[in-house]
């Protein structure tokens, strides 16, 4: 991918210079530079804590820096708050969502205009939109019913709405399908080549090099790598962001083991509509098995992983479930976390429900100090609150808290979503550990690739019906459109 003809030396559409930011004794950011030229799609590379949305952060405004200065736009005005940012043509696309649940998809594109509201003004912006991009919504849907990947794609026509020129997305694939990501990263190579500008937060090195102009690496808070993307390989890149060597092996698979369990015997269930999403249920999970889901969005993937982690009911049928399951839902922190809540005390939500007496705090104290450690959570101890990690530690700890005590049953959705190289292969090590250990785990992931490499057996959905196919990536993504 070669650069925008309408990006020239010294032309940049933002400039960072000496960067600085702590957070108490942790050096987020540590005197960073990065110019992001005119016209160019620039990747933002690192692991989890590497202080990549900090530093977006206090690009747009939202976080003051302790030490240097941000210029944007045509006359590299000074950016200190969010209204600088957006007036000199910048958008953020964050990788958590604030949308407003109970308002429609286009009540919330329209949030932040001037004079009068009308609906049918605002829908149709949400249509054009839409179809220039590939993303698609209802604009009379409420926002708290789309799924995570419609969250996701309001969140990136809300910036579009702002007219923005230059967009900094945080993970903005992260929870979209295949083909929908495909689409996305079209349209942003298409924006840039029009004289706009991207800056890319993402952990899928493939996506960066495809298509990225140019690729900057952080380090624990340091540049340690600045480069156009056309010189660099997925290899180097990740030697770049790990300090050293990526592994190249591949961990053998647990063997199932002949014991059963949980099982679903001709189990059907509705949605919140009263809408029946899943027929026929018949299954039944093995100890030792990693079984995963493969489905396009909306399939009922998330209605049957829910019915397996004792969220929802089935309305007919019979569900056999063990008596310790542990759940990891793809959106963290609106169902797996309460954000005010220190570390300790989203820890101690495990098994809440089933405690009696008083909460002995010093033993979730240690408890929590001893899960950060072994998942490698950074940037907080036992009295930290959610809010304040990065989306890569707070799924590190909700998985942590998930498997602690070696669950029977552990149902996942999107378990690697927004996280890094290494903290991907633990995530990875982790899963075949519990399922060593004798556990059954069944895990939807939007990417087919990590199915693949994952799962002892695969089942794909559609129209409501669960079928077992080869772990084969042809075989699967038949399956998955419904091609006997």
């Amino acid at each position: 991918m070669t650069a925008s003809s309408h990006a020239t030396i010294g032309d940049f559409a933002l400039a960072l210079t000496g960067i600085s930011k702590r957070f108490g004794d942790s050096v987020a950011l540590d005197d960073v530079s990065l110019r992001v030229a005119r016209g160019s799609v620039h990747a933002l590379v690192g692991e989890n804590g590497a202080g990549k949305t900090t530093l977006m952060r206090i690009a747009f405004g939202l976080t003051r820096a302790d030490a240097g200065r941000v210029t944007a736009g045509d006359s590299a005005q000074p950016i200190e708050t969010p209204s600088d940012a957006m007036a000199a043509g910048l958008g953020m696309v964050q990788q958590h969502f604030s949308n407003v649940p109970a308002m429609t998809v286009a009540e919330n594109v329209a949030l932040g205009d001037h004079g009068r509201f009308e609906m049918a003004r605002a829908a149709s912006r949400v249509a054009d939109i839409g179809a220039r991009t590939g993303l698609r919504l209802d604009p009379l849907a409420l926002a708290g019913s789309l799924t995570v990947g419609a969250q996701q794609r309001l969140e990136i026509v809300k910036a579009l709405a702002k007219n923005a020129r230059t967009l900094i997305l945080d993970e903005p694939t992260a929870v979209l399908a295949p083909n929908e990501a495909d689409d996305l990263l079209r349209w942003l190579r298409a924006f840039a080549n029009d004289g706009n500008t991207v800056i890319l937060i993402t952990h899928k090195l493939p996506e960066a090099l495809a298509v990225a102009d140019a690729v900057t690496v952080l380090r624990r808070g340091r540049v340690v790598l600045d480069a156009a993307a056309m010189e660099l390989s997925a290899r180097g890149l990740a030697t770049a962001i790990l300090g050293e060597e990526p592994s190249v092996s591949s961990p053998a698979k647990p063997e199932p083991m002949n014991r059963t369990v949980a099982s679903v015997e001709g189990a059907y269930l509705m949605d919140e509509r009263g809408v029946t999403v899943l027929r026929d249920l018949d299954f039944a999970l093995q100890a030792g098995d990693i079984v995963g889901v493969a489905a396009v969005e909306g399939a009922g993937q998330r209605e049957l992983l829910r019915l397996l982690a004792r969220r929802r009911a089935a309305s007919q049928g019979h569900v056999r479930l063990p008596s310790t399951v542990g759940f990891v839902p793809e959106d963290r922190q609106r169902d797996a976390l309460v954000l005010d809540f220190t570390l300790a005390e989203n820890v101690a939500l495990n098994g809440a429900g089933g405690r009696r007496g008083r909460v002995r705090w010093s033993e979730f104290d240690k408890r929590t100090q001893t899960l950060l450690r072994e998942v490698d959570v950074r940037g907080g101890d036992s009295d930290t609150s959610a809010r304040s990690l990065s989306g890569g530690n707070q799924q590190k700890l909700v998985l942590g808290r998930e498997l602690a005590g070696g669950p029977d049953l552990v149902v996942v959705e999107n378990p690697t979503r927004g996280l890094d190289i290494r903290a991907t292969q633990a995530v990875h090590d982790r899963l075949r550990a519990v399922a060593a250990a004798g556990a059954a785990v069944v895990v939807y992931s939007s990417d087919l690739d990590e199915l693949l490499l994952l799962s002892t057996r695969i089942f794909a959905l559609h129209g409501g019906h669960l079928r077992a196919c080869p772990v084969d990536r042809a075989a699967v993504g038949q399956a998955m459109l419904g091609v006997a």
